[in-house]
């Protein structure tokens, strides 16, 4: 098992760089103020489940190593629950022993917002997804390089898409933002 706080070895393809190198797809405007997915309270409570709707509208947390993605090791890509935007790739998840899936980086920093969290009587940075508001968890500074980042993230308020290759995740990613 790989020693925590230990980024996967390195590929030759680098997810993130493709998509910060696309425009964003066209259904996508981040400069409107407004979250590009609306939906009324009752289409969010129709397409997530308990569990899922507490955690991505209502901010909440979900048990600590009890959530389908901490020990995930498949290679694929992270969507939002929300509105299927990719997130986080399996290429940029690290085990860091606080028993929810971790990320060094996003695949694109423009898909997550991030707002101040003082709850619970400590200062923290909460971090949702600009497309359509849902939370996803909280951004550390005491992640592995190359970032030094550690994007604490919610299984509840992601999907899993497997795939076979890292260039097959970056096929994904590439297909999103040419919608």
């Amino acid at each position: 098992m790989p020693e925590k706080n230990t980024p996967p070895a390195t590929t030759d393809v680098n997810v993130n760089e493709c998509a910060s190198a696309c425009g964003l797809p066209s259904h996508v405007d981040l400069t409107s103020g407004e979250y590009p997915v609306q939906r009324t309270e009752a289409e969010w409570r129709d397409r997530l489940t308990d569990l899922q709707y507490h955690v991505a509208r209502e901010q909440g947390t979900e048990r600590p190593f009890q959530n389908p993605y901490n020990s995930n090791k498949q290679t694929g890509l992270y969507r939002c629950i929300g509105c299927d935007t990719p997130l986080f790739s399996s290429t940029d998840k690290f085990d860091s022993g606080t028993g929810w899936p971790s990320f060094f980086q996003p695949i694109d920093e423009r898909m997550l917002g991030e707002t101040r969290d003082v709850s619970y009587g400590m200062e923290r940075v909460e971090v949702h997804c600009n497309v359509c508001g849902s939370h996803q968890g909280h951004v550390f500074p005491d992640g592995p390089k190359p970032t030094g980042l550690r994007y604490c993230i919610n299984s509840a308020s992601l999907s899993f898409e497997a795939a076979e290759s890292p260039e097959a995740v970056k096929a994904l990613v590439e297909a999103w933002y040419h919608e």
